[in-house]
Formats: C-alpha cells, sequence, structure tokens
C-alpha cells in the first residue's frame, strides 16, 4: 500500500483583480442571490454562467419544504443554459452566497454587499457532477468562487472534482 497525493492548483485573488468580464460575472452571480427562495435555510447563493457566445445565465437556489425537491443554483443555472442554448458550451461559472435571513428588499446597497460570504463557496456533490458532464460534453469550465475577502479561481470542475464519474 502506498500514499498517493493529489494538488489542486488555484488562483486566489482579491475582486478588484479580476477582468472586467469576470468581475461582470461575478457581479451577476451576487445578483442572482437576489432571487432565491431561501425561507427554511436563509442561506442565498447565485450562479452566473457565461456561454461560448457571450450570453450570461444566471441561477439561484429554491427551497421547498420538501428538501430534495429544492434545486441549488449552479444547477438552477446549468440546466436552463442548456435547455435554453442547446449545444453552446459553457465557459465559465461563478457563484456568490450570502447566510443572512435578511430579504435583499431590507437591505441598503451597502449593507447587502457586506453580507455575502468572507470566504468563498463552493458547488455541492450533485451540482459538480452535474457541471461536470457540460464539462466533458464540450471544453473546461473555468470556476470563479466569490468570497469578500478572497476570490478563488480553479481552472474546471475536474479540479473540484477530482475523482470524477465520466464513464457510464
Amino acid at each position: 500500500m502506498k500514499t498517493i497525493n493529489f494538488n489542486i492548483t488555484a488562483l486566489e485573488a482579491e475582486y478588484h483583480e479580476l477582468s472586467e468580464q469576470d468581475k461582470a460575472l461575478v457581479d451577476a452571480a451576487k445578483n442572482a442571490t437576489r432571487n432565491s427562495y431561501a425561507p427554511y435555510s436563509g442561506f442565498r447563493v447565485g450562479a452566473a454562467i457565461l456561454l461560448d457566445n457571450g450570453t450570461v445565465i444566471t441561477g439561484s437556489n429554491q427551497e421547498n419544504a420538501a428538501f430534495p425537491s429544492g434545486t441549488c443554483a449552479e444547477r438552477s443555472a446549468c440546466f436552463y443554459a442548456a435547455a435554453q442554448h442547446p449545444g453552446v458550451p459553457f465557459k465559465k461559472i461563478a457563484i456568490a452566497a450570502w447566510p443572512s435571513g435578511k430579504e435583499p428588499s431590507q437591505c441598503t446597497p451597502q449593507e447587502w454587499e457586506s453580507l455575502f460570504q468572507a470566504l468563498p463557496i463552493s458547488p455541492c456533490g450533485a451540482c459538480r457532477q452535474a457541471l461536470l458532464e457540460y464539462e466533458n460534453k464540450y471544453s473546461d469550465i473555468q470556476v470563479i468562487l466569490f468570497g469578500r475577502e478572497k476570490v478563488y479561481i480553479f481552472p474546471s470542475i475536474k479540479s473540484l472534482l477530482p475523482f470524477s464519474f465520466v464513464e457510464f
């Protein structure tokens, strides 16, 4: 028996260091959190996918009292993108979250900015698998995880799911 190591490489940046295109994608993800329906967890997540044709598709988490019936922001965005833009590869996805139970309408713009996670969150396993299948179908999807203090940029979904299930 031997020990093996798997290394995952990511860039760490601050929001102001992002390209204008990446800032716009992060801002779309942040704005998508306003559309979250999170009455149970109070945890709002937004995702924005940049398609190869330049279109940006957003999604937000949608909860339901029958908890498995809800969906995450990432899958909401990726399934909508695939349904409305079939055959168009995904280039990038940005994800942002805030854990406050406050409704967006109750927040001032300055307060709203301060509610986002200080450090980025990453997609759940189900979202990683869903995105991975689109990555395998087309090409690598860059992942931008937003936090107020740090932004992590991964070169692909595979970076987040090193033992991926891709052989069906």
